[in-house]
């Protein structure tokens, strides 16, 4: 369950193994290309094996108070915390907050495509009846992830793999001394991670890009991010494994998925007859807690393996950068096809492959619109939930407590970037102008 082998190809190959890794990519793979493979990936290992460790331990503490806390919350509140994720992500969004916005309001209308979560009435299908599920999630990623990578990745004419010194890889490459001038990146990281996941629907593909963007901002030498910085490694590895004990709380406790694994493990615990939420934590208290258990002995297991295997990794980097990526094309061919073995979501992967490349160019952030996609359903069952249940009044949502709590943060939220630049522009007033003023009183 941990996200531990995901870091391996962005170290390696520049190529994500899932969103959670997409912040890795810009230094570990500089780090590869800068002969320093081997740090890269005892970096990743070691990050990854704080994160899930700390943050799981965390959760099997957090969880049953939280659960206790759930019963009292109604779909307004869940509302307002699907909200409030939508507009966080989309307001740490680089470069324009419209942007991300647009973004988010663009997987939102892709969530809205297939069958109506309440009364089941199929929506802009257009007689296609393969869209009368809606779009697959799994089409999404393969597309707006590994496809587009590829296709970026040949447009800038990268099409060359880095040399990498497969003899040397014994060791962890990493020791105390690389944890200590990290502390402080480390724990931030921990923080957001365990944060971020813990809101329904952003997990570790948002967690990784938020802690990076701190690690670069509070680094001495800025400059060196994206050409080989160990900083940015600790960082994004360390907040997208922290996620999952952040994505663990919700699923326990709130039986709302944190991100797309913890939705697998619903419908796991589904399948068996078990609904997770605040009833399975007061009920099912033993089998909850073998569920943290597991996790923590699989990212043990997984470190050790890892440390293993380490010197293996390396010769990935000898096959030719053509075979390569041929075979992950095909990889996302086939499993594109096996989602409901048609040709149909082969055409969707291809499709939202074709949108992300354009919306590259265009500028526009990827995170939001899938994290708006991913909630789309939620927050919309939520909200007529709420109308429903409150006889078509709106005013639940702004005067329970917490609803109007986390709608207030989404504001801020909003407002913060414009708020921000105008400081900013404030405190830059030319030193100069004042000293001109002066001049003339005189």
């Amino acid at each position: 369950m941990p996200r531990r082998g995901t870091f391996i190809s962005a170290v390696l190959i520049g190529i994500p193994g899932s969103s959670s890794a997409i912040a890795t990519c810009f230094d570990g793979f500089p780090m590869t290309k800068n002969g320093q493979a081997g740090k890269a990936l005892g970096i990743g290992m070691t990050a990854s094996f704080i994160g899930t460790v700390g943050s799981v331990a965390l959760a099997t503490v957090l969880s049953p108070v939280i659960a206790e806390f759930a019963l009292h919350l109604g779909p307004w509140e869940y509302f307002s915390l699907c909200f409030c994720a939508i507009t966080l992500i989309a307001s740490l969004s680089k470069g324009n907050i419209f942007k991300g916005i647009m973004a988010a309001g663009i997987g939102l209308l892709m969530g809205c495509i297939g069958m109506d979560p309440i009364n089941g009435a199929n929506r802009f299908i257009f007689g296609n009846i393969y869209l009368s599920s809606g779009i697959s999630t799994v089409a999404q990623m393969l597309g707006m992830f590994a496809m587009c990578q590829i296709i970026r990745d040949s447009a800038k004419g990268e099409a060359k793999m880095p040399e990498a010194d497969v003899v040397n890889m014994k060791g962890l490459g990493v020791g105390l001394k690389d944890i200590f001038e990290n502390i402080k990146t480390i724990l931030f990281a921990f923080a957001s991670g365990l944060w971020i996941g813990f809101l329904p629907g952003m997990g570790s593909g948002i967690s990784n890009m938020v802690a990076y963007g701190y690690a670069k901002s509070i680094s001495k030498e800025p400059e060196s991010f994206g050409k080989g910085n160990p900083a940015g490694v600790w960082a994004s590895e360390t907040a997208n494994n922290a996620s999952l004990g952040g994505a663990l709380i919700p699923m326990m406790a709130l039986g709302i998925p944190g991100d797309g694994i913890t939705a697998m493990l619903i419908a796991g615990l589904t399948i068996h007859g078990l609904q997770a939420g605040p009833l399975f934590m007061t009920e099912q208290p033993d089998l909850a807690m073998l569920i943290f258990a597991c996790v923590m002995v699989s990212a043990i297991v997984t470190y050790l393996v890892q440390i293993v295997t380490k010197r293996w990794f390396p010769y990935i980097l000898k096959v030719p950068y053509h075979y390569l990526y041929t075979v992950i094309l095909v990889i996302c061919y086939i499993g594109g096809y096996g989602i409901s073995n048609t040709m149909f979501n082969i055409y969707v992967m291809l499709a939202l492959c074709l949108l992300a490349v354009f919306m590259s160019m265009a500028g526009l952030p990827t995170s939001p619109l899938v994290l708006a996609f991913i909630l789309s359903s939620k927050l919309e069952r939520y909200f007529r939930q709420g109308i429903s249940y409150a006889h078509g009044s709106y005013k639940e949502f702004f005067t329970r407590p917490i609803s109007a709590t986390l709608l207030l943060v989404s504001v801020f939220c909003v407002i913060w970037p414009f708020l921000s630049d105008y400081l900013k522009k404030k405190k830059a007033v030319p030193a100069g102008a004042k000293s001109q003023g002066e001049v003339n009183d005189d």
